[in-house]
């Protein structure tokens, strides 16, 4: 069976994957190992470790499980993806919006993948949600794809766009003041986006119910045309506990 292991770099909350990072390198193994071409859903049991091998294995009915051991870690199942696409906003609009990004002054993971400002360009995504001013439950921020998110230095690898899709539903609520960590994700990417186009990412919150909130995000290529979409539950933790 596959071995999945996350590299050091792919990091959400310190010593912790990413979580939209390892849901799509999750839904691209069970894709291969089930031969679905459907979304998958991704369900994270437990923070995912950093450079360790992780087992890969079939469970019945198109589940695929994520050991560590005896622990699951995560699971992923075919499911449908019916989400409305946040209306987009231009590259120009998406720059404003991300000025007021509220990770910028507290962030519970400032060396998150996909959101975290003490990332050097480069090195990780600088996706930076802010809110829209006419829009208070929506998210939007640019993003332009760096070569090292590409192999042959063009397309961008699904993981990434996944990663991509992650935190700006998050940012949808105040995860300053109320630290949350993805909990399920399910994407459908239809296009990979090229390295070095003025993409654009939203984020809609759903609707909150006690420690969880719901959310849906959109990517956009530079000529607004829709790239993929996803839906998310987010879980409020405490950072503490998450964090190596």
């Amino acid at each position: 069976m596959p071995r999945l292991v996350v590299d050091r770099r792919f990091h959400g909350p310190p010593g912790s994957a990413n979580g939209g990072y390892f849901a799509g390198r999750v839904a691209q193994l069970a894709g291969t190992l089930t031969g679905a071409a459907v979304p998958f859903q991704v369900t994270l049991r437990k923070p995912p470790p950093l450079e360790t091998p992780l087992r890969v294995a079939p469970a019945g009915e198109g589940r695929v499980e994520i050991r560590h051991g005896d622990q699951l870690v995560a699971e992923a199942e075919p499911a449908a993806l019916d989400v409305t696409p946040v209306p987009p906003v231009t590259f120009a609009e998406a720059e404003t919006a991300a000025k007021g990004y509220a990770g910028f002054t507290a962030h519970p993971f400032p060396g998150c993948f996909t959101c975290g400002p003490e990332r050097a360009a480069g090195d990780g995504l600088r996706i930076f949600p802010g809110p829209l001013g006419d829009r208070p439950d929506t998210t939007a921020c640019p993003w332009v794809p760096d070569p090292s998110l590409s192999e042959d230095g063009r397309t961008v690898l699904p993981e990434f766009v996944w990663a991509a899709l992650d935190c700006p539903g998050g940012w949808t609520v105040d995860l300053g003041g109320r630290p949350m960590v993805l909990g399920r994700m399910t994407a459908q990417v239809d296009t990979l986006p090229t390295v070095g186009d003025q993409c654009v990412v939203l984020g809609r919150l759903l609707g909150q119910e006690g420690r969880k909130a719901f959310s849906v995000t959109t990517l956009y290529d530079g000529a607004g045309r829709e790239l993929a979409r996803a839906r998310a539950v987010w879980i409020m933790v405490d950072p503490a506990r998450i964090t190596g």
